[in-house]
């Protein structure tokens, strides 16, 4: 039945039996309230919007219960219902300001009263924080526990649901959408973005709201460590208060003998550096137990130490589900889980090209050959892997130089123009210059490839010089040679391996092609060497490596191919005296260096690549497994201190020089009879008469 209001308006029998104001009533009422508000605005575009805010009864009974406190609340643009009609009163022409946050001045969300004011639902959030019943601090309240007490987003239990990747039940840390699965805590990743902060494409918080920060640039809050006392972030709250980074790894690693119970455990009672008893003995829970061996280490993911978690992580690699792992493969599987730094080796296997490659080869993607591994794109990831891979017997062993090699002659061969230089190259380097590297490849000696490029691509310009000038090489004679020689660069003179072989096949005349005399090379003053060689001995802070590799250049004038091809086993102790064969014959090392070599041989080097065997022939091993330290990356070690290889070796062998026998010199540092002879002299000395001893009792390869 239609009845009417007080104020004369038509309005439903049921409405009246309500009481309250009617619709039109509250329409009036919200209108005078905008016009005393903005008194630029006409009836018309008040209604309107009105009317565009207005979708039901319950909206208009909002706004007039809103609007009752006075055109004020319009300014104020809370609640939403009333920031909804401010912002359409805007986009008619109003003088009114847009809702804002009274706090943060954002207007990207709806704004809710706050006294006077409004505020979003952020800052209104903070502004009803109170303390946390789990942890204590005052924070924003995310729910509440059974007993009703406040909770905060860290400490309240959310629900937990089955994970869409690991198909584990736990707590989720990204809700299913748009087709996506649950994502637990575990499994989630922060998504990709440049940080605002740094500029650095990584991982980033706060990306959905615009404003990227990575982890290294979150601010992160501060409280009084409970073990220090230093104002720190915290990385853990226990039953004493927060414990900062520093702390808790000095927690975890405090082992000892607990004072209760004789065991050595870690101790945990009294907290700091002062405790004395461990978890069982105090009555405390445990810090950190890892839930697959058992141990009390820092837990890494999912309740698993580094340790189990590499195992773990290395399975998953190299099966692709739940079957076994390739027989092929289990050296690899155990050298990989074997890690000195398990650290590391988790982050090879997540982020690594080569751990992406090694989980082709291990699925059948790939082949497991060497063809497919010359054939990757990354060519230094793939190398790594083929490194680990032989060396885990894997994959069947190849010389990597002259392999190398062989392929730098098919492209430099690929790249002549001429058929018949075509020809003549590519016979010279597989009949001559291949054909030695092989012979001394099978024969374990040292595979020098730089010099063997020289001879090819002395070769190549020879032919391209002689072609320039219409000329074949039948008719090159001994003035065009010098004109050759002279007119290019000293590497010119490599040409003469090419001009021998091409004379023994009566392709060209006998030419003769001068040895380039020997440039005297810098030396190292002797009480800068024996300074610096003071240092190798007895510097504690330079890394081992550094200090044995140094004193064998500096004292025993070796080269860095010959000190990173040493091999334990030429190291040899003798009833507490330490000898090195560094040639035929095996030379005491005095102390305290004997001592420095001999912790080298037990320990060796703090670092080696991923996937390394357990056990290494080498003295110095490499980041490559089973392969030693480069001469290269040695070089740069020992340059950090001031040694540099060249003047370094060079004043050790004229000290030596001065003072030994060419026959003893020889021996001692594996040299050819002509080297030492030549130091020798040069050192002031006359042992000329040894070399030829020398030179009948062995038949040694130049150094």
């Amino acid at each position: 039945m239609i009845a009417r209001c007080d104020a004369g308006h038509e309005t439903f029998q049921t409405s009246r039996m309500r009481g309250g104001a009617c619709s039109a009533c509250r329409i009036a009422a919200v209108t005078r309230q905008v016009a005393a508000a903005d008194p630029t605005l006409d009836q018309q575009r008040i209604a309107q919007a009105i009317q565009a805010v207005v979708t039901s009864p319950a909206a208009l009974r909002d706004l007039h219960a809103a609007l009752a406190g006075g055109p004020g609340v319009l300014t104020a643009g809370a609640p939403a219902v009333v920031g909804r009609l401010v912002t359409e009163l805007v986009a008619r022409g109003s003088r009114l300001p847009l809702p804002a946050c009274s706090i943060c001045a954002g207007n990207a969300r709806p704004l809710i009263r706050s006294g006077e004011a409004g505020v979003c639902p952020r800052c209104r959030s903070h502004q009803l924080a109170v303390g946390c019943a789990g942890c204590g601090r005052v924070r924003r309240v995310y729910s509440h526990n059974a007993e009703g007490a406040p909770m905060c987003w860290a400490c309240a239990k959310r629900p937990e649901r089955t994970c869409g990747v690991c198909g584990r039940l736990g707590a989720i840390a990204k809700r299913a959408r748009d087709g996506q699965p649950d994502i637990c805590n575990d499994c989630y990743r922060r998504p990709i973005a440049s940080c605002e902060h740094c500029g650095q494409r990584r991982r980033c918080h706060f990306v959905a709201a615009g404003h990227p920060l990575c982890a290294a640039c979150s601010p992160r809050a501060l409280s009084r460590c409970a073990h220090c006392g230093a104002e720190r972030p915290a990385s853990v709250r226990w039953a004493e208060g927060p414990v900062c980074e520093a702390c808790y790894r000095a927690a975890l690693s405090r082992r000892g003998v607990c004072a209760a119970c004789g065991e050595e455990r870690r101790l945990v009672a009294p907290p700091g550096p002062a405790a004395r008893l461990c978890c069982d003995c105090a009555g405390v829970a445990a810090l950190a137990t890892c839930e697959g061996c058992g141990a009390e280490e820092r837990l890494h993911d999912r309740g698993r130490c580094a340790r189990c978690a590499l195992a773990a992580r290395a399975r998953l690699l190299l099966t692709d589900g739940p079957g076994p792992i390739a027989p092929a493969l289990i050296p690899v599987y155990e050298s990989i889980a074997a890690a000195r730094q398990p650290h590391s080796a988790l982050n090879w296997l997540r982020t690594g090209a080569g751990a992406a490659l090694l989980a082709e080869l291990a699925s059948g993607r790939q082949p497991l050959t060497h063809a497919a591994l010359d054939a990757h794109p990354r060519r230094g990831a793939a190398e790594f892997l083929r490194q680990m891979l032989v060396a885990n017997g894997a994959l069947e062993a190849r010389h990597e130089d002259l392999a190398r090699m062989e392929v730098w002659v098919d492209s430099v061969v690929v790249g002549i123009g001429n058929p018949e230089d075509r020809r003549l190259v590519q016979a010279y380097a597989s009949w001559s210059v291949l054909a030695r590297l092989r012979q001394r490849t099978r024969a374990g000696g040292v595979v020098r490839t730089p010099h063997a490029k020289h001879r090819i691509t002395a070769a190549v310009r020879l032919l391209a010089w002689l072609r320039s000038r219409d000329r074949s090489l039948a008719e090159l004679d001994q003035p065009g040679m010098e004109l050759f020689l002279a007119a290019g660069a000293p590497s010119s003179y490599d040409v003469r391996g090419f001009a021998s072989w091409a004379a023994e096949r009566k392709l060209v005349a006998d030419l003769e092609v001068p040895t380039l005399p020997a440039r005297a090379g810098d030396s190292l003053d002797d009480e800068v060497r024996w300074s610096i060689v003071a240092r190798l001995l007895h510097d504690e802070t330079v890394d081992l490596t550094d200090r044995v590799a140094g004193c064998l250049v500096l004292l025993y004038a070796q080269q860095l191919s010959r000190i990173v091809a040493i091999t334990v086993d030429q190291v040899i102790d003798r009833g507490g005296e330490v000898q090195l064969r560094l040639g035929p014959q095996e030379v005491v090392v005095p102390e305290p260096l004997g001592a420095l070599i001999g912790e080298l041989v037990a320990s060796g080097r703090g670092y080696v690549g991923v996937g390394s065997p357990a056990h290494t022939p080498w003295l110095f091993p490499g980041l490559f497994p089973g392969r030693p330290l480069s001469p290269a990356r040695l070089g740069e070690r020992l340059r950090t201190l001031g040694i540099g290889a060249q003047v370094g070796r060079r004043s050790a062998l004229m000290h030596l020089a001065a003072q030994l026998p060419a026959a003893v010199l020889a021996e001692a540092l594996n040299l050819t009879p002509g080297t030492a002879v030549d130091w020798v002299r040069e050192a002031g000395g006359d042992w000329s008469s040894y070399a030829a001893q020398v030179a009948r009792d062995h038949n040694r390869e130049e150094c």
